[in-house]
């Protein structure tokens, strides 16, 4: 795509549609952003050869001053078809609150009310900022997970949530009531097309291509399988890892080597970003041929990709470990306490000392001690033994001990 404008799709009540956005960029000392469309109208298109045939033949809308948008008139229709990361269902916000606040869910609601924060500032639509700001959940997605955790963010999702259930109509309706689908030129039209038509031909039979080189394995009941695609991060056996404690959220990898656990960093060190990005980043400039990663056969993968600027820092669902609050809630007794949460963080505390060396993570997570015996009857309960008996206070101040103790490993460069 031409530098700096960008091919978006908008899931609206009308069906889906394309346009093109410029984010803000800077000419002649001002701050500008801009999408495709004309004075009051933000012109929308079906499909990418719809909008191909647009930007081949007319020249009178919003984006011609763009100093990128001489390159953009002779790009391929398949240039012009959105992304995955630039496809926002507006029409479904509903229903993605509804689901927890998890890495996944709080980012795509993030990126939507970015885009749609966008549309407001630029097409003068104060009822769609009006909403927004009705509810400080809307101020923090782009925080990520951290703000809605705990009780306090429990309260801030479910404001949220609230929120767009009663609203989101007024954002959808003052959205709907500026797009403009504007008439295309019937010659050019028919030659998008027919590019459109060639190009998802081509990939159905690339699709097809793949799927004959993928080797069936053998099923115990005589049916044949797929292997299922691993992804970049699975062929090469190292994880991206995001820990939430502290009040911040740290980005790192981790990968096993022969069952141990080994990080990125060196010395007990866990050199760490506070964003996905800003680990991407780091791996591309960052002189990393001591640190234990580098063992890993490979490595030099991860490193040509981040260098390339291809690296793409995604972290599953499973390899988020979220520390914030554990505490209080060990403090406050044996229901208040998440399983799945606490079973996560001691897996974490438990490789990183671990791989440091540390066996004091061991020692107070052992079963003949009172914290030990408090996190195993949480996450197995005993039904032939007493529950442990309140109070934890001093569970919770030994669990918050090892807590610190992985804070201070932590090495923060962006």
């Amino acid at each position: 795509m031409a530098q700096d404008i960008v091919p978006i799709e908008l899931g609206l009540p009308q069906g889906d549609v394309v346009t093109l956005w410029a984010p803000r960029w800077r000419e002649d000392g001002e701050e500008w952003e801009a999408f495709l469309g004309h004075e009051d109208d933000l012109y929308a298109f079906p499909d990418a050869a719809h909008l191909a045939a647009f930007v081949r033949t007319t020249s009178e809308h919003d984006l011609s001053d763009h100093p990128a948008w001489h390159l953009v008139p002779a790009l391929a229709v398949a240039e012009l078809m959105p992304s995955e990361d630039h496809q926002y269902d507006l029409v479904g916000v509903p229903e993605l609150v509804a689901e927890e606040p998890d890495t996944w869910t709080v980012g795509e609601l993030a990126d939507i009310v970015a885009i749609v924060r966008a549309l407001a500032d630029v097409c003068e639509l104060d009822e769609v900022h009006e909403v927004l700001n009705s509810a400080d959940g809307f101020a923090v997605l782009e925080q990520g997970t951290f703000p809605f955790t705990g009780r306090d963010g429990e309260r801030l999702w479910t404001d949220m949530a609230e929120t767009i259930s009663e609203r989101w109509d007024e954002v959808l309706d003052a959205l709907d009531s500026v797009v403009t689908v504007p008439d295309v030129d019937e010659a050019a039209l028919e030659k998008s097309a027919e590019e459109l038509v060639a190009f998802h031909a081509d990939a159905a039979e690339a699709a097809a291509a793949e799927e004959d080189d993928i080797e069936p394995v053998d099923a115990e009941d005589g049916d044949a399988e797929q292997e299922a695609p691993v992804g970049f991060w699975g062929e090469v056996g190292i994880d991206p890892i995001k820990i939430i404690t502290g009040g911040a959220e740290y980005y790192t990898l981790r990968c096993y080597l022969d069952d141990e656990p080994v990080f990125l960093g060196s010395e007990g060190r866990i050199l760490t970003s506070t964003s996905a990005r800003g680990l991407a980043k780091l791996l591309a400039t960052a002189d990393l041929a001591e640190n234990d990663l580098a063992e890993v056969s490979t490595w030099n993968d991860v490193a040509v990709k981040a260098t390339d600027g291809s690296l793409d820092v995604e972290v599953e669902t499973d390899n988020t470990y979220v520390l914030e609050g554990l505490g209080d809630d060990l403090a406050e007794g044996i229901d208040a306490v998440d399983p799945v949460q606490l079973d996560l963080a001691v897996e974490l505390l438990t490789d990183a000392a671990d791989w440091a060396g540390d066996e004091s993570v061991a020692e107070a997570l052992n079963q003949s001690e009172s914290l030990g015996w408090l996190v195993s009857f949480i996450l197995a309960p005993d039904p032939t033994r007493l529950p442990p008996s309140p109070p934890f206070t001093e569970d919770a101040a030994k669990w918050n001990k090892l807590v610190q103790d992985l804070q201070d490993r932590i090495s923060t460069e962006s």
